[in-house]
């Protein structure tokens, strides 16, 4: 029998076996009870769709997957992203671009060298963020899975921007509600120094609006709608816009917001980038592959023309 978010039966008989365990109150969970290379019947898409308005971040633990499989499951819940790699393309590891290499990896399948531009452009990861926040677009879900992973280090956090939101005093809440970001690659990668962007990326990283607060629209809930990509507040001087920003994301990313979670081969993990933010955390990238690919879900429109 399937059941609700909370555990509860829904008091009808269904195909799915899902079992949905909180991993904290209102954030995160894991499924069991589920082979995601077999194809899902519309009572566990709904399922898992609710489960991730409530939770925002899944676990699926043991999916043997291939890209292919990886695809076909995201196509479930919305349009996958084209999301070809934007340092130097040319090189890709993976056959489709509709997968993204989130790993350590050239295209010969040895670790990219300590100085690679690509390891550089990499680091990036590191900071918190919202996947494809710098496209029209964004990101609606994220799925992320792990292939090869390292001995130690490289987990990712995750952190709840609805609560993040809620925690905030009403004079903060007044303050940024109505405010407009603007999002690029370029903002994110300059935090750390880099700019070896060729004249095409960086025309491709032209920067584009999102509202910093959202109506997340499966919950209903507003959320902060944060990024290491957004480097610009509309009407604002930059560096006060910059202060801004550094501030209300040490406040969203407390460890009272925050799920870390510890990789083993073969988890999935599917993230809601409308109220979530997460970032990797280091591992000894010069010695050990980590292999990870992500299939990203693209949004309905962009913040802007979304309801409020």
């Amino acid at each position: 029998m399937a059941t609700e978010p909370n555990g509860q039966a829904n008091g009808a008989e269904a195909a799915s076996q899902l079992r949905i365990t909180p991993i904290n109150q209102d954030f995160a969970a894991r499924v069991d009870g589920i082979d995601l290379r077999e194809p899902l019947d519309a009572a566990q898409v709904h399922e898992i769709a609710a489960a991730m308005d409530r939770y925002a971040v899944l676990v699926f633990p043991g999916q043997l997957m291939d890209d292919d499989q990886q695809l076909e499951f995201g196509s479930h819940f919305g349009p996958v992203e084209d999301t070809p790699t934007l340092v130097d393309q040319e090189r890709r590891r993976l056959q489709t671009a509709r997968v993204n290499d989130i790993s350590n990896l050239g295209a010969d399948g040895r670790i990219l060298a300590a100085d690679d531009r690509r390891r550089m452009f990499n680091l990036g990861n590191r900071l918190w963020h919202s996947d494809s926040s710098f496209k029209e677009t964004p990101a609606q879900y994220s799925m992320l899975h792990a292939r090869v992973i390292p001995p130690e280090g490289g987990e990712t956090e995750f952190a709840d921007m609805r609560a993040a939101w809620d925690a905030l005093t009403p004079k903060m809440q007044a303050q940024v509600r109505d405010l407009i970001c603007e999002h690029s690659l370029i903002f994110s990668r300059a935090m750390l120094g880099f700019d070896e962007f060729t004249e095409a990326e960086r025309i491709r990283c032209t920067p584009v609006p999102q509202r910093l607060v959202r109506r997340h629209a499966g919950s209903g809930r507003l959320s902060l709608y944060l990024s290491a990509h957004a480097g610009r507040i509309r009407g604002w001087q930059p560096p006060e816009a910059l202060m801004l920003l550094r501030d209300l994301t040490e406040f969203a990313t407390q460890k009272r917001f925050v799920y870390t979670h510890r990789w083993a081969v073969n988890d999935l993990v599917v993230w809601d980038n409308r109220c979530t933010m997460h970032r990797g955390l280091a591992y000894d990238d010069k010695t050990y592959p980590r292999d990870m690919r992500r299939v990203t879900l693209m949004d309905t429109a962009s913040t802007l023309e979304q309801a409020a």
